[in-house]
């Protein structure tokens, strides 16, 4: 009896432990909902029930319907394409990150159903990476970037030439160049999949975008055809300067000839008075 008495002791306090930290966040839901309560009373406005997660929930994780809920919410407060069914979001597949009670939104959604293209002979691998790692959150798919592998004082090459096929950023954030990433899947060869891995749990991974390849050709026959307008322009300016210059002196000639013919007819006048004189 004495030996069980601790052990019952520690049970005890083990169930009045557990009874204050169930107290203690019922208290706290019940302050949250108070909290919620009072601003849609100070704020009024139209009511509208749409989905919030439970829980977090991680970027490409197939949502559950127990991840989710319905609550009421000021339509003027809530943010742009948010979800009011249920059915519009269990079973999705998230395509960024959603925290503990945020409102679902479509964006949150719009990467997740999107399916992902790989190359014949690759295969898709997902590595973790922020947004000062993944060119400030601008890679896109359909690009291909170097992957740096950092562990303390050293820098390696991984992997060279490699292309984005997916990003946890959606496609309404790359277009409005607000994306915020938080994984990039890779479409690499079989043979780097173990040491891309490797280096994702032991190493912080860096993309290098390489400078985009300019058709040099295109960029040369447009030069090629500026310089050839400029040339015809001032080959036309010479030639309007020659005309000229033909025509001004075509005009000089006459007026030479003009002033010859008048001398001479003078000089003739001149010589018959004279003779008409004698």
């Amino acid at each position: 009896m004495k030996r069980n008495k601790p052990m019952l002791i520690g049970i005890a306090c083990a169930v009045c432990c557990a009874a204050c930290v169930g107290a203690y966040l019922w208290q706290v839901d019940a302050q949250s909902e108070a909290y919620r309560a009072e601003a849609m009373a100070r704020y009024g406005g139209e009511q509208i029930e749409v989905c919030v997660a439970t829980r977090d929930i991680a970027a490409g994780e197939t949502i559950a319907d127990s991840a989710v809920e319905t609550r009421t919410w000021l339509a003027a407060l809530l943010p742009e394409g948010a979800v009011t069914s249920r059915d519009e979001v269990v079973g999705q597949v998230a395509g960024s990150s959603v925290l503990k009670g945020e409102v679902v939104t479509r964006k949150r959604l719009d990467a997740g159903t999107t399916a992902i293209q790989v190359p014949e002979g690759l295969v898709a691998v997902s590595v973790p990476a922020h947004d000062v790692q993944a060119i400030g959150g601008a890679l896109a798919p359909g690009m291909k970037a170097d992957v740096y592998a950092i562990g303390g004082s050293s820098t390696s090459k991984l992997l060279s030439d490699v292309l984005i096929v997916a990003t946890s950023a959606s496609a309404s954030e790359l277009a409005s160049a607000g994306a915020s990433v938080s994984w990039v899947t890779l479409a690499v060869s079989p043979s780097a999949v173990e040491e891309l891995i490797a280096a994702a749990e032991n190493l912080e991974l860096y993309f290098a975008l390489p400078h985009s390849s300019v058709d040099v050709d295109a960029l040369a026959d447009a030069e090629d055809g500026a310089g050839g307008e400029d040339g015809g322009d001032a080959g036309g300016n010479a030639r309007d300067d020659a005309e000229g210059a033909a025509a001004e002196g075509d005009r000089r000639e006459a007026a030479g000839a003009a002033g010859k013919d008048s001398k001479a007819s003078a000089a003739s006048s001149a010589s018959a008075a004279a003779g008409n004189s004698r």
